[in-house]
């Protein structure tokens, strides 16, 4: 149980230092991106949003899926609500954090 907890954290905290390196480069894309033209740039950022849903999908679903066909149902699933938990409390924290100091 303690290992899926720990996985299920480290799932969600990469999940979320993934996302958070996508906005700083959304956030900062008309710098970094300025001279990209009007056909690339948004052919970029639909590849950037098939890579994010990629990875993010493979840090939360992989795993799962994988102890899912491996016949570890009940881990399985366990490990997928944990990511989840872990990601819900991570954007409590960070609301909390928004209100506090917007």
């Amino acid at each position: 149980m303690n290992n899926l907890i720990q996985r299920s954290f480290l799932n969600a905290l990469g999940t979320v230092a993934y996302v958070s390196l996508v906005t700083m480069v959304m956030a900062n894309g008309e710098r970094i991106f300025n001279s990209i033209s009007k056909t690339l740039g948004p052919i970029a950022f639909l590849t950037l949003f098939v890579l994010s849903a990629s990875v993010t999908g493979g840090l939360v679903l992989g795993k799962p899926v994988l102890m899912y066909v491996n016949g570890q149902k009940s881990d399985a699933v366990k490990l997928f609500i944990f990511t989840l938990s872990w990601l819900a409390a991570a954007l409590i924290v960070l609301f909390a954090a928004g209100l506090l100091f917007a």
